[in-house]
């Protein structure tokens, strides 16, 4: 299958990112043709710094490639360094509902924090999803739960698409994850999803040692002392148990078990050295790359060249079904 998944170039990716879908996505490219896409187009829609984006954009590629993102046999590139991707938005606006547009949740939940200015690229932000996944005709897209409107709006835009102009897009399946890793909460607050906003509640894949020992030392934990996962009675606790999960692969059940009669500081301690092991070969094979930005530029442009191969000759096909092309 041809899969792709994207990322913003937030500058650092952390755990929750790592462990409810980058680490998917390494398990995916084993098996099936991947594209990964560094999504600065769809940052732009909320007020960034400019000065920072290009250096953004390198430390998430470094961050991608050193968790194990196989760039020569995959496509891994930079949205905007392949111009088929803003062309197709505008083509497929013909075939967008403004009615689809204005009922999207993610829209509505950023418009709120965005009150002074609302960007009308931000409205228009899952026209521009919808034509990352349709120019490569993707099969299934990894996503989390927050996602799956954005897939299902690409699936009615393509098929809109196909019944005026004739057959060419496939419908994409949404592919969720473990539903457990898939919202990794902040450490401060186990009701807010885990946000780089919020340094304290949030461990990211550069985080030094003693760093990663005290936000988890300093973790919100709930009342009593029985290490058992149950998000709704005891949030906190079953948040810490899903960062465990992820790294050690056990089961919440093996991970009962073995922290039976134990306390929260010992069960703390356990996770943090996890924790640390796990990304210590991620971190070392980062700091050679953020070394060399030249040669993590050649990577992108090596996947941008690769990428435009299948994005021009899908556009060509696409006018034509359209009555656009000369």
């Amino acid at each position: 299958m041809r899969i792709l998944s994207g990322i913003q170039p937030t500058g650092q990716i952390h755990i929750g990112n790592y462990l409810g879908a980058v680490k998917q996505w390494v398990e995916l490219q084993k098996d099936n043709d991947c594209i990964f896409i560094i999504v600065d187009l769809h940052a732009i829609t909320i007020p960034y710094e400019a000065h920072s984006l290009k250096e953004r954009i390198l430390n998430t590629a470094a961050d991608l490639i050193a968790v194990g993102i196989d760039y020569q046999k995959h496509i891994l590139f930079v949205q905007s360094d392949v111009a088929e991707h803003t062309e197709l938005t505008w083509l497929l606006s013909s075939v967008a509902s403004f009615g689809d547009l204005s009922r999207m949740t993610q829209f509505k939940d950023k418009a709120k924090k965005q009150k002074d200015f609302v960007s009308a690229g931000l409205f228009y932000y899952p026209v521009l999803m919808a034509a990352d996944i349709l120019l490569y005709n993707i099969d299934v897209v990894p996503v989390g739960e927050d996602q799956l409107q954005h897939v299902e709006l690409t699936r009615s835009i393509a098929e809109r698409f196909n019944s005026r102009f004739g057959q060419f897009f496939k419908l994409p399946k949404a592919l969720l994850g473990d539903e457990s890793l898939s919202r990794i909460k902040s450490l401060t607050d186990p009701n807010q999803k885990m946000s780089k906003s919020e340094n304290k509640g949030c461990i990211f894949l550069s985080d030094k040692p003693d760093v990663i020992r005290q936000k988890i030392r300093e973790a919100v934990t709930d009342s009593g002392k029985e290490i058992k996962y149950d998000p709704q009675k005891k949030a906190a606790i079953s948040n810490l148990m899903a960062i465990y999960k992820g790294f050690s692969l056990k089961s919440f059940e093996e991970i009962e078990k073995e922290f039976a009669g134990k306390n929260y500081l010992k069960f703390k301690e356990e996770l943090a050295e996890l924790i640390i092991r796990s990304l210590t070969p991620i971190q070392e094979r980062r700091k050679e790359l953020v070394s060399n930005p030249q040669e993590l530029l050649k990577i992108l442009r090596d996947g941008s060249l690769r990428a435009k191969e299948i994005a021009s000759q899908n556009i060509i096909e696409i006018k034509k079904k359209m009555g656009i092309w000369r």
